[in-house]
Parts: structure tokens; C-alpha cells; sequence
């Protein structure tokens, strides 16, 4: 167990805001779980699973997150473990309870000893009733990827217009309309539609492009 402290506690210390490296030490303290950085995935920036054969707990989190939308993403995961370990694993994985959940580990967080200004205020409003994606969150998503290294003039999917153009995966798309969780889009060359997760970071296009 020391070892894998020791272990998270070196990822933290290079991944979360210095004044919540101990904060997020004690929460796998309280509840130990095995955690990994994953390479950066289209679809999600964080997962959560229980295995029932040996009442284990995994959490992955993208390595290529800033370090503040790494802390919102590892505490909205251990708050699905707390779920899971407070009201079982037939629990909704977004609803009432993880959301009660995830507001309380949260909490001691949402000041400015560790989110900066701009973030700040945007969080503890999304914070009242959150959802499954941060990515919802327009207004949050744009503060947040303000912190991204090298984002260039990259933004999230979720953040453009319907018939706004964007290039992704070197292909030209447009945006069309937005489901739960991805969004339609047709692509320019072949004519053809695709569901591309709204937490893809894109570029817009200019008409002329």
C-alpha cells in the first residue's frame, strides 16, 4: 500500500495544483485504487470501473490534461468510487447521488488557493448541479483549455455553432447538431455524417478555407 501511495503521490505532484496534492492523496487514502494515466483519448478524459470478482477499484485519467481540468476529472472519478462504496453498484453513475458526492469532494477545492480567478467562479457555479462532462459547460470548458500547453488555436467541439466549418484528423467537417454526449457533423470531401465526441479539440475554419 506505501508503494502505491508513493507511487500516486509522484503523479500528483506533477499533475494537480501544489495545494491539492494532499487532498487528493487522502481521498485514495480513504479508499485505495488502482490508477493510471492513459495517452490522450477522443471520447473521455477520465473513466471509472469496479471489479466485482475482487471488490477492486480503477481510475484512469488522460496524461495530456492541464493541471486543473486533471483535478476536476480525478475527483468527479473518485466520486463514482464513493457512490459505488456508499449506495452500491445498481447506483445511477450521474445521478442524484454521485452528483451529491461529487459536490462534497469538490468543495474544499473551489477556492482560489487552487483554482486561478478566471476558473474559479465558472466551477462553483457548474459545481451547483453537475453533469456527466464538464464539456457541457461551455463557459468552463473555454476558462479551463485556457491552461492547455501548446492548444494553439484549438478549441472543443462543443464550443462552436452549428454550421460552423472545423478541421479534424485532417479532414474538413460541418458541425451539425449535438446529441448527449457527440455531435453530428458532415463531412466536406465525401458527404458523408459522423458522431465525433464533444470533447474533441478541433480548429475553425474560416468560410474561405
Amino acid at each position: 500500500m506505501e508503494q502505491g501511495k508513493a507511487k500516486l503521490y509522484q503523479i500528483l505532484t506533477r499533475h494537480v495544483p501544489e495545494n491539492a496534492v494532499h487532498y487528493c492523496l487522502d481521498l485514495w487514502t480513504s479508499i485505495p485504487f488502482h490508477f493510471k494515466l492513459t495517452k490522450k483519448r477522443q471520447s473521455k478524459v477520465g473513466d471509472y470501473r469496479y471489479d466485482p470478482t475482487n471488490g477492486s477499484h480503477s481510475i484512469t485519467v488522460n496524461l495530456d490534461l492541464n493541471q486543473y481540468s486533471f483535478l476536476v476529472t480525478y475527483i468527479h472519478e473518485v466520486a463514482h468510487l464513493l457512490t459505488i462504496e456508499r449506495n452500491g453498484r445498481k447506483t445511477p453513475p450521474h445521478g442524484a447521488k454521485w452528483k451529491s458526492n461529487f459536490k462534497e469532494l469538490m468543495a474544499p477545492m473551489l477556492t482560489d488557493l487552487v483554482f486561478p480567478v478566471d476558473i474559479l467562479p465558472l466551477l462553483i457555479n457548474h459545481m451547483k448541479n453537475p453533469k456527466a462532462s464538464s464539456y457541457s459547460d461551455a463557459a468552463l470548458v473555454q476558462a479551463l483549455r485556457n491552461y492547455d500547453a501548446n492548444c494553439d488555436d484549438l478549441v472543443a467541439l462543443s464550443l462552436l455553432d452549428e454550421g460552423d466549418l472545423f478541421e479534424f484528423n485532417k479532414s474538413m467537417y460541418t458541425k451539425l447538431t449535438t446529441r448527449r454526449t457527440r455531435v453530428l457533423c458532415l463531412q466536406e470531401d465525401t458527404s458523408r455524417k459522423y458522431l465525433i465526441s464533444k470533447m474533441a479539440m478541433v480548429r475553425k475554419l474560416r468560410e474561405q478555407e
